[in-house]
């Protein structure tokens, strides 16, 4: 809840929350007890250089879409040298080059660099003795995250580097997490991206925890962006049955003994819950029926610990209205799909041994194929 309520924005007066904008990072190792939500983005890489400082208080951020290296001509080109003291100068002038791409992130007052292509070793060299870390080789999709949660502006150019295009965190810090080293960038001032760090005792145990979560996201996002719920439990099932019973009295014809049908397929919903709990689904359902009857609440279900039928809001026991509403009309598009069936083929070549040993008649007979 605290990661969907932290992405969430006002776009044309309309709640939003985009969920890719959570990054989920699965490290096996520990339990799931370890899992936590870091307000900042962790990326699966480590400092750039050996020597550059582990750990950044007061990080001030630069995203580069640029490499640091000297740039490559676009044609083959011959440099004839002749002796080696214009090899040295020849040297000298790249790294010069390198020096004052430095100097430029310098001048902005950064203090740690993501780039999403590759820094020269000179470059690192450098940066390293100034105290600036680097990292490089980060994907388009984590510097976007690092955009959104820092503030930082994405640059094309070292020389485009400007101090209004960083982005602050109020650390990051390379952390060891078994074999592997993760660059945690924390708690920026208000973050619209954040990272779950999922762990567990084992891979199968860590993806498993993966799939609920992102289902789990996906569910409060709704929530959120709808700002509409129903009780769980079975109980708009059980609350729309009586409501259709009540409005097919008020129809004639054959289209009355439809919405009964409706009604009456909607409590499979509530009979399911109460036979997949161990309870008597005759009894829990009866008890369901008359609740909503009497009481007049459309929050009564299936409390599925104790069989009981009890009001959902005081269970905290809720789901958003966009699932309830899908689920329902995915139901009635599959039904309404087998019903317009009206032929059936049959299938050639099938052993005559299969489904009990009794060959396929067709209704009608075989001239009806």
């Amino acid at each position: 809840v605290k990661a969907v309520k932290q992405i969430v924005e006002k776009v044309d007066g309309k709640t939003k929350a985009d969920i890719d904008l959570i990054k989920i990072l699965k490290k096996h190792g520990k339990s799931l007890e370890e899992t936590e939500l870091v307000k900042g983005i962790v990326i699966d890489k480590e400092l750039a250089h050996a020597q550059m400082p582990k750990t950044i208080t007061g990080a001030r951020i630069a995203l580069l879409n640029a490499k640091i290296e000297v740039e490559k001509t676009e044609f083959d080109a011959k440099i004839n040298i002749n002796n080696p003291d214009q090899m040295h100068l020849f040297i000298e002038e790249e790294e010069k080059m390198l020096v004052d791409m430095v100097s430029q992130i310098e001048k902005t007052g950064a203090n740690i660099v993501f780039s999403e292509k590759g820094i020269d070793d000179v470059a690192l060299h450098y940066l390293a003795k100034k105290g600036i870390g680097a990292v490089k080789n980060v994907s388009s999709g984590d510097i976007e995250k690092l955009s959104k949660a820092t503030g930082a502006r994405v640059v094309a150019s070292v020389k485009d580097l400007a101090k209004d295009a960083l982005g602050e965190a109020k650390s990051v810090e390379e952390v060891k997490i078994g074999d592997d080293k993760l660059l945690y960038v924390r708690d920026a001032k208000n973050p619209k991206a954040v990272t779950i760090v999922i762990r567990g005792g084992t891979e199968h145990v860590v993806d498993e925890a993966d799939r609920s979560l992102h289902d789990a996201l996906c569910v409060v996002r709704n929530a959120l962006e709808d700002g509409k719920i129903v009780a769980g439990g079975g109980a708009p099932e059980a609350e729309l049955a009586k409501r259709l019973r009540e409005y097919a009295v008020k129809v004639g014809g054959r289209e009355q003994l439809a919405i009964e049908a409706f009604a009456e397929s909607l409590e499979a919903v509530p009979t399911t819950l109460a036979e997949n709990a161990g309870f008597d689904p005759i009894d829990v359902l009866v008890e369901l029926r008359s609740k909503h009857e009497r009481a007049g609440s459309p929050w009564f279900g299936i409390d599925v610990f104790t069989g009981d039928v009890k009001d959902m809001r005081k269970l905290n026991v809720l789901e958003p209205l966009r699932v309830k509403q899908q689920v329902i009309k995915s139901a009635s598009e599959a039904a309404s799909m087998i019903l317009r069936i009206d032929d059936v083929i049959a299938s050639k070549g099938v052993d005559k041994g299969a489904g009990g040993g009794k060959d396929f008649k067709p209704p009608g007979g075989d001239e009806d194929f």
